[in-house]
């Protein structure tokens, strides 16, 4: 397929909703629009308001189109999601909320029905982290709810349904820690068939498969051409990996980073994947196994900088590293690689000064995907895609403790990857600047080798 002209993609993360008109030559973004992705809290259950969200795709579309036009439209979304929709294909319950604490009510009992990790590369994660056990919590805890369940879609599809009225799944979203997928296989897992659920699963299509066109009320309501076709979709992370697996030679390793950073590695060393450590399997849009470890860095970020930002000076940037100024696991303790710690600092935050504070908490984040390089066998040019990629004190510590090109992404790499579905397969150049080596590099190994080390001794102890 050529290149293709103005793609609307829309991008669903867990914390904004984004539309962003991307050029299908250049890949440059031409326009974006955004807004907070609400969480309901009301009952049954805290969900997604997906009719938001659905109102803000449709005036943005409307946008675009009016200004720029529309050649196609491409999706992708978070992960730990998906759609029960019933034989109307109306949502059969909200689209719940994976963060809900409810739904560990049945996590005894999922965990004698779920896959092993052997099996599907999911590793057994919090609240509802495995899509499987939010559909095993909803089906129990409202039984009408399973009855009424025609038809179960990942997140992605879900809006490609209401945009083209065609339901479909897709493998980099259904093997996303899931426990639905057997990777070995390229099939549902045997819990799916376990439990009787593969009969509702929509059938599987490749992410860049036109599901059909936009349906004539939503091309009258947006003035979108009625042939407009709209893509399959793709799983967020994947989105950000597609450029990479379309222009890069192994090995490599991509770092995706927005609410969670997530660590993909393609083909680097063979290493025994460890569950306990929130390492797993996930599925490449070209159905290949991509080990890959996770930690909720952008949510830290957040948490510990409230709402600031990660600006500083060479002066701040000295001082954390000659007083050893150290953050230590996990900000967010449900998930990651040190699950179960609570944070602590060597030196009382409100002591710091605001760039201080920025570089430790930036040192911390980058030691933290260091770990997750190194549990997943990363070999290679590192690719630095999202938020943290204009971070440069983030950037500078992982470069100083890696022996291989740091690179930072240019753009949005879910957009980018999204749009690729598009434009095919043709020869495309990810664009990104290596990481110059900083005047601190020495101190910064010495620094990152002390929080290693002291982190070991402290997993010795405990």
């Amino acid at each position: 397929m050529g290149t293709k002209q103005n793609i609307a993609v829309i991008d669903i993360g867990k914390t904004n909703a984004k539309v962003v008109l991307v050029d299908g030559q250049t890949l440059q973004e031409i326009a974006v629009e955004t807004t907070p992705n609400r969480v309901i809290t009301s009952a049954p259950y805290p969900h997604f308001d997906v009719d938001g969200i659905w109102s803000f795709i449709l005036a943005s579309l409307t946008n675009f189109q009016s200004r720029f036009g529309v050649f196609a439209i491409s999706i992708t979304a978070h992960g730990a999601c998906g759609a029960l929709l019933d034989d109307k294909g109306n949502l059969a319950a909200p689209i719940l909320d994976y963060e809900y604490k409810g739904i560990e009510e049945t996590a005894a009992e999922y965990e004698r029905v779920r896959p092993a990790f052997e099996e599907t590369g999911s590793p057994r994660l919090a609240g509802g982290l495995n899509l499987g056990a939010q559909i095993y919590w909803q089906f129990r805890t409202f039984p009408e709810v399973g009855k009424h369940t025609a038809n179960i879609v990942m997140y992605p599809q879900y809006w490609a349904h209401r945009l083209t009225g065609v339901v479909a799944n897709e493998v980099s979203s259904l093997g996303c820690h899931t426990d639905l997928w057997n990777p070995n296989t390229n099939d549902f897992s045997s819990m799916v068939e376990a439990l009787g659920w593969r009969q509702k699963f929509a059938p599987v299509k490749p992410a860049s498969n036109v599901l059909g066109p936009v349906l004539k009320n939503i091309a009258a309501q947006t003035g979108l051409p009625t042939d407009t076709p709209v893509y399959c979709g793709i799983h967020d992370s994947n989105a950000s990996l597609y450029p990479y697996l379309l222009s890069q030679s192994e090995p490599f390793s991509v770092v995706s980073t927005g609410t969670w950073v997530i660590v993909m590695s393609v083909g680097g060393a063979d290493v025994v994947l460890d569950e306990e450590r929130d390492t797993l399997i996930n599925v490449n849009a070209l159905g290949n196994k991509v080990p890959s470890a996770r930690f909720m860095g952008g949510r830290e970020f957040e948490l510990l900088r409230e709402g600031q930002g990660y600006e500083f000076n060479p002066d701040d940037l000295h001082s954390v590293l000659k007083d050893a100024i150290m953050l230590f696991p996990s900000v967010e303790s449900s998930s990651g690689p040190f699950a179960g710690r609570q944070m602590h600092w060597t030196h009382d935050p409100s002591s710091l000064s605001e760039g201080e504070h920025a570089v430790a908490a930036s040192f911390y984040l980058a030691l933290m995907t260091l770990t997750c390089l190194e549990l997943v066998g990363a070999q290679g040019n590192i690719f630095v895609e999202g938020s943290f990629s204009r971070n440069q004190a983030y950037l500078s510590m992982l470069q100083a403790m890696v022996d291989c090109p740091v690179s930072n992404a240019e753009g949005t790499g879910t957009s980018q990857g999204a749009a690729l579905l598009v434009v095919g397969s043709q020869q495309h150049t990810v664009s990104s600047t290596v990481q110059a080596p900083s005047e601190f590099t020495d101190l910064m190994r010495s620094y990152g080798a002390n929080w290693v080390n002291k982190l070991s001794t402290e997993s010795a102890k405990r």
